[in-house]
């Protein structure tokens, strides 16, 4: 069983900086792939970014392609999702996920998520 839990979320205007974490604890969570959804009132959770569990491979949705940067230290068995020029579409709850077969699809384990809110 693998725990995730987020950390870095708060309230920003819009155009600044925000940096999340996310701590695995428990598993094998660093053969894992790592991936950040996020939900906002009203709406579906919708995938992020997602990182291979070497860190070689990344994607991201459209709208944050060079906006955010996904990374991982293995050592400390943490995600990071460095979330720059943010806009008020961006405020939603942020939820770090693990996909145990690294198949970029399905993803077993779930964070408690973390509130991002930008403001214009």
């Amino acid at each position: 069983q693998v725990r995730l839990v987020e950390s870095g979320g708060g309230l920003v205007q819009a155009g600044g900086s925000l940096r999340l974490s996310c701590a695995a604890s428990g598993g094998t969570s660093s053969t894992y792939a790592l991936g950040w959804f996020r939900e906002a009132p009203g709406k579906e959770r919708e995938f992020v970014a997602v990182i291979s569990w070497r860190g070689l491979t990344t994607y991201y949705r459209d709208s944050v392609k060079g906006r955010f940067t996904i990374s991982r230290d293995n050592a400390k068995n943490t995600v990071y999702l460095q979330m720059n020029s943010l806009k008020p579409e961006d405020t939603a709850v942020y939820y770090c996920a693990a996909d145990q077969d690294n198949d970029y699809h399905t993803y077993e384990f779930w964070g408690q998520g973390t509130q991002v809110t930008v403001s214009s």
